[in-house]
């Protein structure tokens, strides 16, 4: 599949997915509205009956006792049916039982106004029933589709609160001028089995668009997507991606700095990625192999983006774990080299490529900015590395420097610019001698954005290299991609502070999707944080890494981590397909189904 259409599956997935449960985010602020709801509903309904022996205060009265009994209610499905659902919280039961309300309130006075026009109360308490049959549908929708309860759990959570409030009338049938009579309680007895039956038919066409292609059902898939949005629970949607996933070799390469003290700095490039979202599989790895690494080395740990696509995203976090514990057992090295030749650049056809080797081992970078990128290819890595090796390296470690975003992706073919510029920065700094080197590495965690600002908890970290009278930098900033143009303004700052060259790198991670509502999901680095904040953290860490500069021995080595299990471009693939079919699926069954039941209802309601 090509890159762009896969990234276009997620983006439009992350869209969907980032307005689930977009709600009032107090408890008070719903209960504040529910209250608005009913009490507004309960006086305009007895206003326009406008009898007698109604009132304003009546029908302030009847839309309190309303409320009542629905929180009240909540409270008992909360607390006994739904204590141990991870996402219908007390605040999320009410705010669907405002919902209810509004939708109820809504067909009451209708018939209220009917009742008015046509002086029969009769219609009102007719419409107050209806009013009742698509609630209770609304509600079983709700718990069937989305709760963790069994079906019977559900199904009671659905009906306690809609029966519940049939109550009032029983305590004002004299005001109503209308007495409940057995017509009126066969069609609630006919209303919840035919509501019980036209939700479960709802359901099993639904899920067998999951089951037909993936083997799973599709509100099974639903309910680990919503448990990670709203509770941050990973391990229901990664139980599935395992399910789904199969074993591959991964590759990672390893660029390590040693001064007089032991490991200085390291740099760990997985072709493995960081996704596909939040905290599920290995959108997590960056950080997690930083941490660890610095963890046991106590050195500054960078983890830029390998070559790769969400074809290799990881299925969870017991994958990253495998990576993690073959880094880290894999830290012993046996070729070293204190050379170095300077920063190489070179560019065709708006792709750019650096190259700095380090005794036999090659570092490059490659980026189109400032046109939008994404993520490149894993085999134009294989392609760089043999034309490396052909020129006599042992070695290349390949970087996506994933820095340029503005707007949608651009879908133009970069890859053979790509390839020709590696090549040709591989040759400019291959023509250079080699010389003694030195590094300086620094890491700054701002406390003013995060996440939500699109910056991961790596925060910004620096090399600095010294070859000759040359200076460069690698900037490695823990984020998804950066606004178009910032790389260059940073640049010119560096060169202010007498670096000569460098590039600036984004890890990808994918910590910082799904956590905002935004279309793409997530701030790229630059969208919401302040830029000349952010360009004086990393003039701040790079003055830094220049005053700790010190002569260094270089050694590397790329690895293979064997059976590591990842989602796979097909399965990520009908992930979307079954998510967006389902929608597609939902909204024609709701037009349909909902249009008979309600003429069913209208029939059997108005003229039995």
């Amino acid at each position: 599949m090509p890159k762009e259409v896969m990234k276009s599956q997620v983006d439009k997935t992350v869209e969907r997915y980032s307005l689930l449960f977009t709600l009032p985010s107090s408890t008070n602020k719903v209960l504040l509205i529910h209250l608005l709801v009913n009490g507004v509903g309960g006086v305009t309904t007895f206003h326009l009956l406008n009898r007698l022996t109604a009132s304003h205060f009546t029908g302030l009265f009847f839309g309190l006792a309303f409320l009542l009994i629905t929180l009240c209610t909540d409270l008992v499905v909360q607390k006994s049916l739904l204590k141990n659902d991870p996402i219908f919280n007390l605040r999320r039961i009410f705010f669907l039982s405002l919902v209810s309300s509004i939708l109820w309130f809504t067909i009451i006075v209708q018939g209220a106004i009917i009742s008015r026009l046509i002086g029969s109360t009769n219609f009102w308490l007719k419409f107050y029933l209806l009013g009742f049959s698509f609630v209770l549908i609304l509600r079983l929708i709700a718990f069937v589709t989305i709760s963790s309860a069994n079906r019977r759990g559900q199904i009671l959570s659905a009906l306690l609160q809609p029966i519940m409030c049939c109550l009032p009338l029983f305590f004002m049938n004299e005001i109503v001028g209308y007495r409940l009579d057995l017509a009126t309680l066969l069609f609630v007895s006919f209303t919840i089995p035919f509501s019980i039956i036209l939700i479960s038919v709802f359901v099993a066409l639904v899920n067998r668009v999951g089951t037909r292609i993936l083997g799973i059902e599709t509100l099974t898939l639903l309910r680990a997507f919503v448990f990670n949005w709203t509770e941050d629970l990973y391990h229901p949607l990664e139980q599935i991606l395992e399910r789904l996933g199969h074993e591959q070799n991964v590759k990672t390469s390893i660029l390590t700095f040693s001064g007089k003290k032991g490991f200085k700095g390291i740099m760990v490039v997985p072709s493995i990625h960081p996704g596909p979202f939040k905290n599920v599989g290995s959108s997590v790895l960056p950080n997690k192999i930083q941490m660890s690494l610095e963890d046991r080395f106590h050195c500054i740990t960078v983890v830029p983006h390998g070559l790769c696509g969400h074809n290799l995203d990881l299925t969870s976090q017991l994958q990253n774990q495998k990576v993690i514990d073959g880094v880290l057992n894999s830290m012993e090295f046996s070729t070293f080299s204190s050379e170095a030749t300077p920063f190489k650049r070179a560019e065709k056809n708006g792709a750019n490529a650096s190259c700095q080797i380090f005794g036999k081992c090659a570092l490059i970078t490659l980026t189109i900015a400032p046109q939008t990128m994404e993520d490149l290819p894993l085999q134009l890595s294989t392609t760089i590395i043999l034309e490396a090796k052909k020129r006599g390296l042992s070695s290349a470690i390949i970087i996506d420097a994933h820095n340029s975003i503005n707007g949608s992706l651009n879908a133009d073919n970069y890859d053979d610019s790509i390839k020709v510029a590696a090549v040709m920065a591989i040759d400019k700094a291959l023509g250079h001698q080699r010389l003694p080197f030195e590094v300086g590495m620094a890491k700054i965690i701002p406390e003013d954005f995060g996440v939500k600002e699109g910056l991961g908890p790596g925060g910004i970290s620096v090399i600095v290299g010294k070859v000759g009278n040359q200076k460069s930098a690698y900037i490695t900033i823990d984020g998804n991609n950066m606004v178009s143009g910032l790389r260059e303004r940073i640049l010119v700052t560096l060169k202010g502070i007498d670096i000569e060259d460098g590039e600036i790198l984004t890890t990808d991670t994918h910590m910082v999707t799904s956590i905002v509502l935004t279309k793409r999901g997530y701030h790229p680095i630059g969208e919401a944080i302040d830029q000349e904040k952010l360009i004086s953290y990393i003039k701040e860490a790079t003055l830094t890494a220049l005053r700790n500069l010190e002569p260094v021995k270089s050694s590397w080595k790329s690895m293979s981590i064997t059976r590591v299990k990842i989602i796979g471009e097909k399965q990520l693939s009908n992930i979307f397909i079954v998510i967006d079919e389902a929608i597609k699926l939902s909204k024609r069954l709701a037009i349909s189904l909902l249009s008979v039941v309600g003429i069913i209802l209208i029939l059997l309601l108005f003229f039995v």
